[in-house]
C-alpha cells in the first residue's frame, strides 16, 4: 500500500491525475445512464443501446488510463507503441460490451454483479495492454500481489456498480453505480501503476511505430472530448427520454385510476406487479398490501376470512398454466353479490394481466331484454315466441301416451269494448283476462297471448279427449264471467279451437294453424263456445282463402256491379225507389250469392272498398232515373265505423249530380249496438244533408224502441221472415199490425221485405204497411232493366 502511495504523491501530476479522474466519472455517469436505457428497450433498439453504452464506458476506461499516464512521470522520455494501443482499446469496449450484456438481459441480482465483474475485468484487460503499450529505456516488471489486489479491485467494485445498477433507475441507484463504476476504474489503475517497477536501461531503443505522449496527448484529448460530447448527449436524450416517461407514466396512472374496470398484472409466479384503485375497490382488497404479494396469500387470508371458497392452489395453478401456455380465459366469478367478468391476457416472458368487470347491471339489463323479447309487456304472459318454444318442449316431453292439446282463444267482442269505453279500460280487461286464465289452467299448462285478443294455452300431460274438453269449458265459463273495471261491467265471451297432438298434428305449426281452424270453426258456430279440429275444416279454410283471393282480385278486375230490385208503394201501385243489391259476376263461376262473399267482406275489411263502390255506382245510376225515384244503399257495420263514411256520401252526391233527397242509406240495429254517441252524430251528419236512413231487418234483433226515440228514422224495413209466415201464424201478422201501427204513430214509413204472393200483399194493405218489396214486383236485375221495371207493374221471377 505504501507503494502505491508513494507512487500517487511523487511520481503524478495532480493535475493531471485531477483531469482523469473527471473524465472517469463522466464517462461512468453516460454509461449507467445508458445502462437503464438499454434496459428499458427490447430487441434490436437494446443491442444498440448496449453497444453504445460499451463504446462511451471503453473510451472512457482508455481515455482514463492514458490521461493518467501521462501525469505518470518516471523521471525519462518514453512513447507508446501504436498496435498495442489500439488494441487496449478495442480490449477495453469488448470485455465491457459483454458484461454489459450479461447485466442488460437479467433481473438477477447476482447475474447484474457477474456482468459487472466482467466489466472490472475488461478494466484490467485495458490497463496491462496498455501498460505493454509503453516504451521506455528501461526493464518493466510488475509486484505480483499489488497487481492481483488491482484486478480484484476493479472486479469488485465494477461488480457492486453493475449490481446496484440493476436495482432501479432512481436517483440515488444512478449516482451510487456511478461512484462506484468509478471507483473501480480509479483503483484498478492506481493500484496497478504501484505495482510497476522501472530498472533503467540505457541500452534499449524505442520502436519505430511508437507514438510520443505529446501526440498521445492529443489523441487522449479527442477522446475525452468525444466522452464529454457523448455523455452530454446521451444526458439530454436521457432527461428528455426520462420526461417523456415520467409523463407516460403519469397518462397511464390517470388511465389506470379512472379505468371503469379494475386491472391487475401479474408476474410469472403469481405475485402482483401492477394493481389499480378500482380493482382493489371491487375485491374489497384496498386494505390489503398487494404490490408484490403472490395472490396464493391473498386468496388464503381471505377464505380464513370467508370471502373465498375453493381450492386457492389448485386455481393459481390453472391461471400460471393458462398464461404459460398463451390461453386467453374469461371468467364470470360471483363476488359480494356483484358478478365480474375476469379477463386473464398472458403475457410475453410470463405472467398476464387480469381485467375485471362489474356485469351485475348489464346481466339484468340482459335478462330484462330477454323477458321483454318472450313476454307480452301488457300482461307478462309468454308470448308468440316463447310459447312456439314451450310447445316445442311440451311436444319433445310429452310420453308415448300422452296427449297434448292446443287452445287458440279469441275474446267475443273485444274490439266492441275497445272502441266504446276506450284502450285503457280494453288494456285493463285483457290483463285480467290473463290472469283468470293463470288461475285457470293445470300447473304444468302453458298460458300465452300471442297479439290483440288472441291468447293460447297449452295442456301436457293428460292422456284423454275428456280433459281438454273439460278444460275448454271452464275457460269459456271463467272468461265470460263479468268484469268490474273503474266502475264500469264488463261481460264478453270467448271462442276457443282445439287441436290433439299426435292425431292432429305432431309439430307446433301444424297443431296451431288446427286450432286456428277449429277456432273459426267455433267463431262461424256463434261465439261463446269450443270446437275440435277436424279433417275437413282444412278443406273449407282453403276454399275460404281461395275466396278470399278471387275477391281482392275481383276489385282490381271491376266484377261487381249493383242489381236493383224495386220497392213499390202499397197504396199508390207505382215504384218509388230501387234497391242496390251487390252482385259479383265471377269469370268462371258465374254469378255469386251475397250471402257467399258479404261475410268475408266484412270479415276482411273489404267491405268499405265494396260499399264505396256500389254507393258511387248506385248514385250514378239513380241520376238518370226519373226525379220521383230514389235509390237504398244498404251500409254495413263494418262501413259505418270508416270515418270518412261522410266524405264518401259526400263525393258519390256530387260527382252523380244526385238529389240528398232521394239517397236511402240502410242501417241494420248491430250498427246502434256500437259507439252509440259517436253512431248518432255520424247519423244526424247524413241527415242534415239531406239523406234519408232506413233501419233494416226490424224486429229480427233487439229491437229496443229506444233507438226510434233516439233517432227520427226516416223508415222501417219489416224482416222477410215475419212477411214469409202472414198467412199461417197469427203471431207473425200480430207483429207486423204493431209495426206498422208504430209507424204510423211517429211518421215513419214501413217497408215490407220478402213479399211473393198477393195474399201477404193484400194482409199488408189491410194492416196499413206503407211499401212493399220481393219477387212479387221483380228480382233484382241489372240498371240496364230499371225502365223495363219502371213500366211494368210487376216482373216475377219466373219473367
Amino acid at each position: 500500500m505504501y507503494q502505491v502511495l508513494l507512487c500517487l504523491t511523487d511520481q503524478h501530476d495532480w493535475r493531471l491525475v485531477a483531469l482523469g479522474g473527471a473524465v472517469c466519472l463522466l464517462a461512468s455517469a453516460a454509461a449507467i445512464s445508458l445502462f437503464h436505457r438499454a434496459r428499458a428497450a427490447n430487441g434490436g433498439a437494446r443491442l444498440v443501446w448496449i453497444t453504445l453504452d460499451a463504446v462511451v464506458a471503453g473510451c472512457g476506461i482508455w481515455a482514463t488510463h492514458f490521461i493518467a499516464m501521462q501525469a505518470y512521470g518516471p523521471g525519462a522520455g518514453g512513447a507508446y507503441n501504436i498496435p498495442l494501443t489500439i488494441l487496449s482499446l478495442i480490449f477495453a469496449i469488448a470485455v465491457t460490451f459483454i458484461g454489459l450484456s450479461i447485466s442488460v438481459s437479467t433481473r438477477q441480482g447476482a447475474l447484474a454483479a457477474l456482468g459487472g465483474a466482467v466489466v472490472g475485468g475488461g478494466v484490467a484487460a485495458m490497463h496491462y495492454t496498455g501498460m505493454m503499450a509503453f516504451e521506455i529505456p528501461a526493464h518493466i516488471g510488475w509486484t505480483a500481489e499489488t497487481v492481483a489486489v488491482s484486478i480484484l479491485l476493479g472486479i469488485l467494485f465494477g461488480a457492486c456498480a453493475l449490481f446496484v445498477a440493476g436495482r432501479g433507475d432512481s436517483l440515488p441507484n444512478a449516482l451510487a453505480a456511478t461512484t462506484l463504476l468509478t471507483v473501480a476504474i480509479v483503483s484498478h489503475h492506481f493500484t496497478a501503476m504501484g505495482a510497476l517497477q522501472l530498472t533503467p536501461d540505457p541500452t534499449l531503443a524505442i520502436s519505430g511505430l511508437s507514438i510520443p505522449p505529446a501526440s498521445l496527448s492529443i489523441l487522449t484529448a479527442s477522446a475525452a472530448a468525444a466522452i464529454i460530447a457523448i455523455a452530454l448527449a446521451t444526458a439530454v436524450l436521457d432527461r428528455r427520454a426520462k420526461g417523456e416517461i415520467g409523463r407516460q407514466q403519469m397518462v397511464l396512472d390517470t388511465a389506470l385510476q379512472n379505468m371503469s374496470q379494475g386491472l391487475c398484472m401479474f408476474d410469472a409466479e403469481g405475485k402482483i406487479i401492477l394493481f389499480n384503485e378500482r380493482y382493489a375497490a371491487m375485491l374489497r382488497r384496498s386494505d390489503m398490501q398487494l404490490t408484490g404479494r403472490a395472490l396464493l396469500d391473498i386468496l388464503r387470508e381471505e377464505a380464513a376470512k370467508g370471502q373465498w371458497t375453493g381450492d386457492a392452489e389448485q386455481f393459481l395453478a390453472r391461471l400460471v398454466d393458462d398464461a404459460r401456455m398463451g390461453r386467453t380465459t374469461t371468467d364470470v366469478v360471483r363476488r359480494f353479490d356483484r358478478s365480474i367478468r375476469v379477463v386473464n391476457q398472458p403475457m410475453q416472458g410470463g405472467g398476464w394481466v387480469a381485467t375485471f368487470e362489474d356485469i351485475t347491471e348489464w346481466l339484468e339489463a340482459q335478462a330484462k331484454i330477454s323477458h321483454m323479447a318472450r313476454h307480452d309487456a301488457l300482461t307478462n304472459l309468454p308470448n308468440r315466441v316463447l310459447f312456439h318454444e314451450q310447445l316445442e318442449q311440451g311436444l319433445r316431453r310429452a310420453a308415448a301416451n300422452d296427449q297434448l292439446a292446443v287452445f287458440c282463444l279469441d275474446l267475443d267482442h273485444f274490439k266492441d269494448i275497445n272502441d266504446s269505453l276506450g284502450h285503457p279500460i280494453g288494456d285493463a280487461l285483457l290483463k285480467q283476462v290473463g290472469q283468470r286464465l293463470r288461475e285457470t289452467v293445470g300447473e304444468h299448462d302453458t298460458v300465452a297471448r300471442l297479439g290483440g285478443d288472441e291468447f293460447a294455452v297449452v295442456q301436457i300431460g293428460r292422456s284423454e279427449e275428456a280433459a281438454a274438453r273439460a278444460l275448454a269449458g271452464r275457460l269459456v265459463e271463467v272468461i265470460s264471467a263479468p268484469y268490474e273495471i273503474e266502475d264500469h261491467q264488463i261481460v264478453i265471451g270467448v271462442s276457443i279451437g282445439i287441436s290433439l297432438s299426435p292425431q292432429d298434428g305432431s309439430n307446433p305449426d301444424e297443431l296451431l294453424k288446427n286450432a286456428d281452424l277449429a277456432l273459426y270453426r267455433a267463431k262461424a258456430d256463434g261465439r261463446g263456445t269450443y270446437r275440435f279440429f277436424e279433417t275437413g275444416m282444412d278443406a273449407r279454410a282453403q276454399a275460404r282463402r281461395l275466396l278470399e283471393m278471387d275477391l281482392r282480385a275481383a276489385l282490381q278486375r271491376n266484377e261487381f256491379q249493383p242489381y236493383y230490385q224495386p220497392i213499390r208503394d202499397v197504396a199508390s201501385d207505382r215504384v218509388v225507389a230501387f234497391e242496390a243489391l251487390m252482385r259479383w259476376n265471377h269469370p268462371q263461376r258465374g254469378l255469386i250469392s251475397p250471402l257467399n262473399f258479404i261475410p268475408l267482406a266484412e270479415e276482411t275489411g273489404l267491405i268499405v272498398q265494396l260499399g264505396d263502390l256500389v254507393l258511387h255506382s248506385a248514385c250514378a245510376d239513380a241520376a238518370t232515373w226519373p226525379d220521383d225515384v230514389g235509390v237504398a244503399v244498404n251500409l254495413s257495420p263494418v262501413q259505418f265505423k270508416n270515418p270518412n263514411l261522410i266524405a264518401s256520401v259526400t263525393d258519390a252526391l256530387e260527382k252523380s249530380g244526385l238529389a240528398a233527397r232521394r239517397l236511402e242509406l240502410e242501417i241494420t240495429e248491430s250498427v246502434l249496438l256500437q259507439n252509440s254517441e259517436a253512431t248518432l252524430t255520424t247519423l244526424h251528419d247524413l241527415r242534415a244533408m239531406g239523406v234519408r236512413i232506413s233501419l233494416d231487418d226490424f224486429g229480427t234483433g233487439y229491437s229496443s224502441l229506444s233507438y226510434l226515440r233516439s233517432f227520427p228514422f226516416d223508415k222501417i224495413k219489416i224482416d222477410r221472415s215475419f212477411v214469409s209466415e202472414l198467412a199461417t201464424r197469427e203471431d207473425s201478422v200480430a207483429i207486423i199490425r204493431a209495426v206498422t201501427g208504430l209507424g204510423r204513430s211517429l211518421g215513419i214509413v214501413t217497408t215490407a221485405e220478402g213479399v211473393e204472393n198477393d195474399a201477404q200483399l193484400e194482409l199488408l194493405r189491410r194492416e196499413g204497411c206503407t211499401q212493399a218489396q220481393g219477387y212479387l214486383f221483380s228480382q233484382p236485375r241489372p240498371a240496364s232493366d230499371v225502365a223495363m221495371m219502371l213500366d211494368r207493374p210487376r216482373l216475377r221471377a219466373s219473367a
